[in-house]
Formats: C-alpha cells, structure tokens, sequence
C-alpha cells in the first residue's frame, strides 16, 4: 500500500495521544531531537527481497494457512458446551484434560495461539493482499463467533493469557482486514472473559489463589498463576483503534507498578528470578502505557528494564536461561553454558525484545534499540528450525558448550504462536519515519514505496553483502525530485571500530559521516536514479559472558556471533581474531570452522570457547 507521507497526516495518524504526554516527553526526553515518536510504515509500505526472512515469513504464513478451521475451533466450541467436529490439533492446544503423552503436554492451554495465528495472517494480508489470507480470517471468525462464552473461561488454568491474545488477533483483524468492524467480537470475548480475570495484575511468579475462591474456581496448584500483567499493551491498543474507553479502563487495571514497574522506575533491578519472556514483554505494556497517557514512570521502567536485560544477555542477544532472568552480578548466566540447553526461548523472546526496542526506537530516535535489536534478530530467530504442520516447533536457542538446534518436545507450544508474528513483524522493524524523512534501521533486502511531501511517489531499494560484508546500497526512483533526510542506521560496532570508520557516497561522490544518536543523515533533493552507498567496517571481536569470566568469550564480526563447530574447544585469542572467511562461506582460523546461526543445521557448536590465559 503507498500511503501519502505528509507532515500533517503523520502527526494526525501517529497512534499515540500528543496532548497527554507533552508535559511528560518533555521532562524526560528533553534531549532528544524528536518532537514525537517516529511512525511505523504499513505492513504494505515494505516488500521483503528473496532470503532467510522471507522465506520465514512465506512459510509461516503457509503453514497458518492450512490449518483446519474446525479444529482451531474446537476448544471454543467445546467448552461452550456445542458440537466441535474435526480432529484436535495437538498438543498444547487441545481441550483435554493435561497429560503428557508420547509427543509431550496434551491440554496446557486450550486454545491459547488462536488469536495470535488470526493476528499473523492479518498482517500477513496488510503485507502483501493475499486474498486467501483475509478469506481465512473471515472463516475464523464466522465459526469463532458461536462460540463465544463465558463457559470457556470458567475454570480456566490462564484466561488472562488466552484473552490477551484473543484481543491481538481480533483488533488485528479490524485493523488489517476490516473484519469485526464494530468490534461486537472483541466486546462480547471481554464480555465473556473480564468475569473470569483477576481483580489487578497478579505477579506470575508470586501465584495468588484468592480471587480464584471468591468466584467459585479452581484453586489447585496449576490454576495459582497468570500473565494479566502482560495484557495493558494489547488493551491500549484496542482503545487507540476506537474499540471505546472500557479497554484503556482495563489496560490500567492490569499495570503491574508496584512490583514491577516503579522499582525499575527508579533504577532498582528486580528482574531476577522473574519468568524471562512474559516480564520483558509486560515492558511493552509500560511503553503503551507511555504512548497513551505520557507516564514518564513506564517509559523509564521500559528503558531501564531493557538495560537491565541487555546487562545479563548472552553475545546472541538472547537472555533468560531456563526461561528466568537472573541475577548479573552472580555466575548464574555463565554456568548455564554448561547447566543448560534451554538458554532462549527464542521466538517468544524475539517476540517480545523487537516489540520493546521497537517501542524505544520510536520514542527516542536512538540507534542503539535497533542494534539491540538487529543482534537478536541475526543470532537467534532468523535461525529457528521451520515450524512444522504437525506442531513441531522450534523452541530453545541453545548456547551450551555443547549445543545444537532441536524442536521441542511438545506440540504447539507457544512459540509456534509468536514465530508467525514475529516473521510477520519483519516489514515494520526495517525502516521509519518522522516529518522530515525516513530512518533506515535495519539492512534487510528490501524495497520501501512511499508518497513524499509534494506528492513523489517515492521507492527505496536496498541490497549488498550485509551482514555478511559491511556494504549496502540504497537504489531511489522518484516520479519527480523530493526533499527529505534519509537517516542510516550506523552501529556501535562500527562506529567504536578502528578501521576508519562507516564511508557513505552518494552517485559516487563521497560525503562525510557524522553520527548523531546512532545515526548518520542524508538531507537533500533527491532525484530518480540517486543512489547510497553504505560501507561500515566489519571489526572481528571477542565478548566475555561476563566480567569475572573473561576467558569465556563468543567470537563475533560485525552483528554477528560466528558458532564454532566444535564442542568446547581450548584456542588463543590471537586465534580467533584471526577467522577469515573460507570459498565455501564458513570462517575458519585453522581447522576450526564457524557459522553464523541462520546457516548451522544439525551441525554441533558451541556459542562461547575458552581462551588460553596468557
């Protein structure tokens, strides 16, 4: 979709409330340049060039597709007490009593990616107007419909959970597909759920039984926890698309402040011990929070809990072995390397960190969320095993001295929900934009259409070597000349390197590189047939697991982490600093070979080796 890009249209559509948070942005962001947050492009605005996201997101979507209508219903229809033919899906989803069977957990949690499957081929649709896709959605609903009743959520194990989702994939379905344009769906799930929720946000890791026995419900065990602290994103976001003012009512109901938020307001790292995935995605919740009523508290709990993360993550990017944050100042994250193979929950963590630093980005016009972000998106989702038909999903990123890529035990477990928003989510994470112009934030092969100010209809075409090599190029064609910033996206690898630095030309003639929060600008009229050339250098380096353990070190070389094919190898740095890259596309520094994770398959490695002491 090309849309008209206009100062006056990007303040009016721009999906935040200006008035609320001017006095808050104010205070807290006085030194950042943006007088608002940048805007995201449509799905529609980007197409994905042939390579590994792509091929990510063609097979999601395909695989979403074609699964049977019947049985993504048949939870609903179940516990709604109607007839529910077809066969079950497996695995997690399935409405059966909780059992462990040959292929793992049967019936965890009934229905829980149903409305994350209906949010992916939403945007899917918004991507690239597949009608087959908005064809499916449209059957989904059809049979979703009767079967909405309160009866699903009563005695429930995780009705925040599954609600929360439900609200993503039907505002999604509005929003991308004008399906459900009255949102009466959405309102009669809430109606049918919001019974059945707990009173306030309920801290998953401290399980409380109470408001279970004041409605009757089951109070065993398994029942005690929740994730209501992570729903405030998709509430908010309900109200902005005009779902009414009950959903920003319920959004602020399930802020999770006192424990959470107001410590990492104020700097105080309370994550350890936390349940990895859900407390950094319940981040994107304070950052709607900021967006809806310019709360300076959530934005710096948001900025501050992404700093803390970033503090105990792995070279990759990824972070919370055995799905906990933990403790950096202990030698937790360092013997996991040999305690664990569940080290990331990747496409759930991926999931939750794009939308985060996505968040920051736009907020702050920092370059740094998007190498944050651009690190997770090469080292660990951009490499998962391909979801299966059957439910066979890729689960753990596993970072053990003696690793391998592997499915999970269980069918359908909740990352095969978010791998299909994720590899979705790729054509918003790529490029920006602000009244003055177009912020490049990742180099993802891509073309980017767009209207200019006086009417140009503009495309932007990038390609090159990257992240491979350290060049990129950005084609322009123009219906007639346009003036705007193009702003490049220059690392802090790059940036900190010694071999001179990022080289930028345009038609050929060289122009100066000066980096201002991240990024380098480009202001002039441009002209059908402009060209950019982008040359950053590609420094090799060695990050330590931590401080205490510096001998422990990943081998990476630009933004990415290069695996070693050896388990736990003994090597010098000299060694390893000296990798070159082989005719075959390996690196190798005598006979030892690495790859980066987009191209291991059953091969064996290590993410971290120990160097000799000198």
């Amino acid at each position: 979709m090309n849309r008209t890009f206009t100062r006056r249209s990007f303040l009016k559509t721009a999906s935040f409330s200006i008035a609320a948070a001017a006095s808050a942005r104010s205070r807290l962001l006085a030194d950042d340049s943006t007088c608002a947050p940048l805007e995201e492009f449509h799905y529609g605005d980007v197409q994905l060039a042939p390579g590994p996201a792509l091929t990510q997101f063609e097979h999601t979507q395909s695989v979403v597709l074609q699964m049977n209508v019947d049985s993504l219903l048949k939870p609903w229809r179940l516990r709604a007490g109607l007839p529910a033919p077809g066969p079950n899906m497996g695995g997690w989803y399935d409405e059966v009593p909780w059992r462990y069977t040959a292929s793992g957990w049967q019936g965890f949690a009934p229905g829980h990616a149903f409305g994350q499957w209906i949010s992916a081929l939403a945007r899917g649709y918004a991507a690239d107007h597949d009608p087959a896709k908005r064809h499916k959605i449209e059957e989904i609903l059809a049979g979703y419909g009767p079967a909405i009743s309160g009866r699903f959520y009563a005695n429930f194990r995780f009705p925040a959970y599954v609600y929360d989702k439900t609200v993503c994939g039907l505002i999604d379905a509005n929003a991308f597909c004008a399906l459900d344009p009255d949102f009466s769906l959405l309102n009669r799930t809430t109606d049918a759920a919001e019974p059945h929720l707990p009173p306030h946000a309920l801290d998953r890791d401290k399980p409380q039984l109470e408001w279970r026995a004041s409605i009757g419900e089951n109070t065993s065990a398994d029942y005690g926890w929740d994730e209501p602290y992570t729903l405030p994103e998709n509430l908010f976001l309900a109200w902005h698309r005009g779902a009414g003012d009950r959903y920003q009512t319920m959004a602020a109901r399930f802020l999770l402040d006192e424990t959470y938020f107001d410590p990492l307001s104020e700097g105080k790292n309370v994550l350890a011990g936390h349940h990895a995935y859900s407390f950094c995605n319940a981040l994107s919740s304070a950052m709607q929070t900021y967006l809806s009523n310019g709360s300076a508290k959530h934005l710096a709990a948001a900025r501050n809990g992404l700093e803390m993360i970033e503090s105990q993550s792995y070279a990759t990017g990824g972070w919370g072995p055995d799905e906990a944050f933990r403790d950096p100042q202990s030698d937790d994250i360092y013997r996991s390397l040999a305690d664990t193979h569940h080290s990331f929950e990747t496409p759930c963590g991926s999931y939750a960190h794009f939308k985060l630093t996505r968040y920051l980005l736009r907020v702050t016009g920092d370059g740094q969320y998007g190498d944050s972000m651009e690190r997770v998106l090469y080292n660990t989702v951009l490499g998962a095993k391909p979801l299966l038909t059957d439910g066979t999903a890729y689960y753990y990123s596993d970072y053990n001295f003696h690793g391998s890529k592997f499915y999970h035990s269980d069918k359908w477990p909740c990352c095969s929900g978010t791998i299909t928003q994720v590899a979705a989510d790729y054509h918003i994470l790529i490029y920006f934009r602000d009244w003055q112009g177009v912020y490049v934030n990742l180099y993802l092969p891509s073309r980017l259409n767009w209207t200019a100010d006086n009417g140009a209809m503009v495309k932007l075409t990038q390609s090159g070597s990257y992240p491979y090599e350290g060049q990129v190029s950005l084609d322009l064609t123009a219906s007639r000349p346009a003036e705007f910033a193009l702003r490049l996206r220059i690392p802090g690898w790059a940036q900190n390197s010694t071999d001179n630095g990022a080289q930028l030309h345009v038609n050929g003639a060289p122009l100066p590189v000066e980096v201002s929060k991240g990024f380098a600008t480009i202001a002039r009229t441009w002209k059908d047939g402009d060209r950019i050339d982008l040359t950053m250098p590609m420094p090799t380096r060695l990050v330590p697991i931590d401080v205490r353990h510096p001998n422990t070190v990943a081998l990476m070389r630009g933004p990415l982490v290069l695996f070693a094919l050896a388990e736990n190898p003994l090597v010098s740095r000299e060694q390893l600093l000296a990798v070159k890259r082989a005719n075959d596309g390996t690196w190798r520094s005598g006979e030892l070979q690495f790859k980066p994770f987009v191209e291991i398959d059953d091969e064996r490695f290590t993410t971290y080796v120990n160097v000799r002491s000198v």
